[in-house]
């Protein structure tokens, strides 16, 4: 149970508190925002389960647009530099966050990332920031982070429902990846039923479905990315 993000047993004493640490967040958030916009960033908050495919969404993405794009990461995880590792075989600035058990990044620990990649640039300048949060749909979605785009992702192996079990994650995103649609012979998911539901509580979600692996459907995410930068 993480005592940071509100998900203990209620007290007026633990809400007190919750609102002062998001207020406190909030105000760095939004330094985050103004230091990325700084380096010419638009900044994506990638928010899903363990085991989604964030890391290789971002390694095929990197593969595809890397020579479009100047492209900085930052990884968010409990522990180890794995995820970080991939990233940087690609050759492209990445720093590794660690919590040390903490469910979700934070802003204050965002900034720390932040100016450890920006060390990183050359030019000191990015096209797109990826900010690869820690696998988990609850708590992640509580905290602003300075980005500009929030992407909640969830994959055909995790079954169909989770945006009516997870609504805040998709509420507060624009939005919506529905990966590993390769394996959807092997798995009962619906597509449709997803995406309904999603839209449900968000009309203003963008949804697409994609394979990083055929990478069918990888040209409407890059297509939306291109959105971004323009």
């Amino acid at each position: 149970m993480c005592d940071t993000c509100g998900c203990v047993s209620p007290s007026s004493k633990v809400v007190d508190v919750n609102q002062s640490l998001l207020a406190a967040n909030e105000a760095v958030a939004e330094k985050n925002r103004k230091h990325i916009e700084s380096l010419g960033a638009v900044a994506i908050n990638m928010i899903s389960s363990p085991g989604s495919g964030k890391t290789t969404l971002l390694e095929k993405t990197i593969e595809r647009i890397s020579g479009e794009f100047r492209i900085g990461v930052i990884e968010g995880d409990i522990e180890t530099e794995r995820d970080a590792d991939r990233i940087r075989a690609k050759g492209v600035p990445v720093v590794q966050l660690t919590t040390g058990g903490a469910c979700h990044l934070d802003a204050a620990l965002t900034h720390k990332g932040l100016h450890a990649l920006e060390n990183q640039l050359g030019d000191g300048k990015l096209d797109l920031l990826f900010i690869e949060n820690v696998g988990n749909l609850v708590c992640p979605a509580t905290f602003n982070l300075g980005e500009h785009h929030r992407l909640v992702m969830i994959s055909v192996p995790e079954g169909p429902d989770k945006p009516a079990k997870y609504p805040r994650a998709f509420i507060g995103s624009q939005l919506f990846i529905i990966s590993k649609t390769d394996l959807l012979p092997y798995f009962d998911f619906s597509v449709d039923e997803a995406s309904k539901e999603a839209l449900q509580l968000n009309p203003e979600l963008t949804v697409l479905s994609l394979s990083s692996t055929t990478e069918d459907g990888f040209d409407q995410w890059l297509d939306y990315l291109r959105s971004l930068c323009r």
